[in-house]
């Protein structure tokens, strides 16, 4: 019969290590800088922050400015390095990585489409030109081949009709469309919008995340989209809500036994146990400072502090 202290060790080897099955892990991720021109000033703009998203996925990453969420996008598109924790991308970490090594990985590993359409393509260049241009900056495929997947990519996106056009002679949704398709250029496994539909109106707006939503269920790709927008934050399989530099929040969709979608909304408990209450919750209860807790058989109860500060008298 197994001892006590077999049973620990065998639970202990066996149990999966945390993200290990994550497309994209994020574990105590830490980014802290220094504003230009500020002296002694510090900004922590990821404050332990923690994330998990499976192959394939398609999340929405929301939050009110200042909160991390672009910071978060430009660690995890090599952009940015991390001051701290763990960062993993399609099983790259993005902490060790010379600067060889994030150059690859930018070219090959990620695809990033910009807010501003200036920042996605180049003017003197057509749409089938700007998407060919990541295959031969990466080399290794012929003129012919990379005209061939330009023009692949421009169908499935459904730009198919501006392929000889320049971005000057298109709308912006023309253009953040043909964007999509030059970030899918080189077959990247995670693509990763920051808020592609910012300057658009809405009807255009759905349909560049008609795009997105088509290259991921078509592709496999897995798609990360920092947005305002709330019709694009709607549509996707999770919506992550960041917080003070922390996820705070999930939305999960699923679609029910006849059809319709199901939204369920959750708090995020991150790894160290901290739970970021919802703001209204707290300011309906008055809670602040500090709150009880109380542990029952299938929930947690949390309580306002009715004492106030009589402990301090």
């Amino acid at each position: 019969m197994d001892s006590l202290a077999d049973l620990e060790s065998r639970a202990g080897r066996e149990a999966p290590a945390f993200g290990a099955r994550a497309h994209i892990l994020c574990d105590n991720l830490v980014r802290i800088f220094k504003p230009e021109g500020a002296t002694g000033v510090e900004v922590v703009a990821l404050q332990g922050l923690d994330l998990l998203i499976g192959e394939g996925e398609l999340v929405a990453i929301v939050g009110a400015s200042g909160s991390g969420k672009s910071t978060l996008l430009n660690v995890l598109s090599g952009l940015d390095v991390p001051t701290a924790g763990l960062a993993r991308v399609a099983g790259v970490d993005l902490l060790s990585m010379t600067p060889r090594d994030r150059l690859r990985f930018r070219r090959f590993v990620v695809g990033f489409i910009w807010q501003q359409t200036a920042r996605n393509l180049l003017p003197y260049l057509t749409a089938r030109e700007n998407v060919a241009l990541p295959m031969r900056l990466a080399g290794g495929t012929a003129r012919r081949e990379r005209r061939a997947r330009a023009g692949e990519l421009l169908e499935l996106i459904g730009v198919a009709d501006c392929a000889d056009r320049r971005p000057g002679e298109l709308s912006g949704g023309q253009q953040q469309r043909v964007a999509v398709a030059v970030a899918l250029a080189n077959s990247p496994q995670v693509i990763l919008a920051d808020e592609p539909t910012g300057e658009l109106d809405s009807e255009t707006s759905d349909t560049v995340f008609g795009a997105l939503r088509h290259a991921n269920r078509e592709l496999g790709v897995t798609t990360v989209i920092v947005t305002h927008d709330p019709l694009v934050s709607e549509q996707v399989d999770r919506t992550i809500g960041i917080r003070d530099g922390r996820t705070s929040s999930e939305t999960v969709r699923r679609t029910s036994s006849d059809g319709g979608v199901i939204a369920e909304e959750y708090a995020v408990l991150d790894r160290a146990g901290r739970l970021q209450l919802p703001r209204e919750f707290t300011s309906a209860l008055s809670m602040e400072h500090r709150v009880r807790l109380e542990l029952e058989r299938d929930h947690i109860g949390v309580w306002p502090d009715t004492r106030g500060d009589e402990s301090n008298d």
